[in-house]
C-alpha cells in the first residue's frame, strides 16, 4: 500500500509543474503578442497621420498648378515651380487648420498699407489679382500676419517670400530651445518626465542660455501692446523656440500667437463647467463664470509669466552661484504675475527689465555670450 501511494505522489508533481509552466508560457505569449499588436497599431496610426499631413509633393503640385494658370502669384513661385531651387525639407508639424481671422488691430490703416507692400511681391507698385489672392489666403494664418507686423524685429524669422498660401522664412539652425531630436517612433515610448530630464542635459553653456533667454524676454516685449495691438502667446513650449549659430533667439513656430481681440471673440461665452474648459492652445486660460457657466474673456496669465515658467529650469540649471538666489527670486516673482493684478503693466515692465539687467551683467564680459 505504501508503495502504491509513493509512486502516485511522485507522478502527480511533474504533471502539476508542467501544467503550471504551460499556463505561464501561454500567458507570457499572449501579453507579448498583445504588446506587439498595440505598439504596431500606434505606429501605423502615427505614420498614416504623418504621411497624410506631411505630403510635400502633393502640396507643391497643387500650388504650382494654380501658379501656372495665373490663379496665384508671389515672389517664391518661380523658385518653387520653375527653377525648382526651392524645395520642401523636413516636416515640422502635422497639425492642420492653423487658421484665424484678422481681428480689429490698432493703427489698422497702417497695417493695411504694410500688408499691401508685402503683397506686391514683384515690387512693381501694383498688386496683381494673383498676388492679392495669395495675400488674402496668407492673412488667415496668425504666423504670417505676425511676421509681417514684426518683420523688423530681431527675434522674428525673416519672411523670404510666398506663393499662394505657402510662405518661406529664413532657416533656423537649432529648432528647439533645448534637447535632442529623436525619431518619432522612439518618442512614442519615452515617458514625458524622463524626456524632460534628458532634454535638460543637451543645452548650450549657461552664458549662451542666458543670451537666448534675454532674446525671449525681448520678444515678449515686441508682442506686448505694440503699435498693432497686443498678441498672446498660447503655446510657450521649448519646441516653438530656436536659436541661430550666434545664440540669438528665433521663433520657430508662431501659429499659436494670436491677437488678443481674436482670442476674446473665440473664447468668450464658451460653455464651461470649470476653468479647465476655458483654455485656448495650451497656455491661454481664462476663468469660468459659475453664475452663467460661460468662459470670461480676460486671460489670467500674461506672456511674461509663461515665458518665465519655461525659463525657470532652463536658467537655474548650471546658474552661477553668486546670482542663483537672486535669479530664482526674480523668476518666481515673474511667474506669479497675473493680468488682473493692480498696476500689472508697471510690474510687468519692472520685472522684465530687472531680469534682463541681471542676466546681461553676468554675461557681458564672457566669450560665450
Amino acid at each position: 500500500m505504501a508503495r502504491s501511494l509513493c509512486p502516485g505522489a511522485w507522478l502527480r508533481k511533474p504533471y502539476y509543474l508542467q501544467a503550471r509552466f504551460s499556463y505561464v508560457r501561454m500567458k507570457y505569449l499572449f501579453f507579448s503578442w498583445l504588446a506587439v499588436f498595440v505598439g504596431s497599431w500606434i505606429i501605423y496610426v502615427q505614420y498614416s497621420t504623418y504621411t497624410e499631413l506631411c505630403r510635400g509633393k502633393d502640396c507643391k503640385k497643387i500650388i504650382c498648378d494654380k501658379y501656372k494658370t495665373g490663379v496665384i502669384d508671389g515672389p517664391a513661385c518661380n523658385s518653387l515651380c520653375v527653377t525648382e531651387s526651392l524645395y520642401f525639407g523636413k516636416c515640422l508639424s502635422t497639425k492642420p487648420n492653423n487658421q484665424a481671422k484678422l481681428g480689429d488691430q490698432g493703427n489698422l490703416s497702417e497695417l493695411v498699407n504694410l500688408i499691401l507692400t508685402v503683397a506686391d511681391g514683384d515690387k512693381d507698385g501694383q498688386v496683381s489679382l494673383g498676388e492679392a489672392k495669395s495675400a488674402w489666403a496668407l492673412l488667415q494664418l496668425n504666423e504670417f500676419l505676425l511676421m509681417v507686423i514684426l518683420q523688423d524685429k530681431e527675434h522674428t524669422p525673416k519672411l523670404m517670400g510666398f506663393c499662394g498660401d505657402l510662405y518661406v522664412m529664413e532657416s533656423i539652425e537649432y529648432t528647439s530651445l533645448y534637447g535632442i531630436s529623436l525619431p518619432w517612433v522612439i518618442e512614442l515610448f519615452i515617458p514625458s518626465g524622463f524626456r524632460r530630464s534628458m532634454d535638460q542635459l543637451f543645452t548650450p553653456s549657461w552664458p549662451r542660455k542666458a543670451k537666448i533667454a534675454i532674446g525671449l524676454l525681448e520678444f515678449v516685449e515686441d508682442v506686448f501692446h505694440g503699435p498693432y495691438g497686443n498678441f498672446l502667446m498660447c503655446d510657450t513650449s521649448a519646441k516653438n523656440l530656436g536659436y541661430n549659430d550666434k545664440y540669438d533667439l528665433k521663433m520657430v513656430d508662431m501659429r499659436k500667437i494670436v491677437p488678443e481681440t481674436n482670442l476674446k471673440e473665440l473664447i468668450k461665452d464658451r460653455h464651461c463647467e470649470s476653468d479647465l474648459d476655458c483654455v485656448y492652445g495650451t497656455d491661454c486660460r481664462t476663468s469660468c463664470d459659475q453664475s452663467t457657466m460661460k468662459c470670461t474673456s480676460e486671460v489670467i496669465q500674461p506672456n511674461l509669466a509663461k515665458a518665465c515658467q519655461l525659463l525657470k529650469d532652463y536658467l537655474l540649471l548650471g546658474a552661477p552661484s553668486e546670482i542663483r538666489e537672486e535669479l530664482e527670486k526674480q523668476l518666481y516673482s515673474c511667474i506669479a504675475l497675473k493680468v488682473t493684478a493692480n498696476q500689472m503693466e508697471m510690474e510687468h515692465s519692472l520685472i522684465l527689465n530687472n531680469l534682463k539687467t541681471l542676466l546681461w551683467k553676468k554675461i557681458s564680459y564672457t566669450n560665450d555670450s
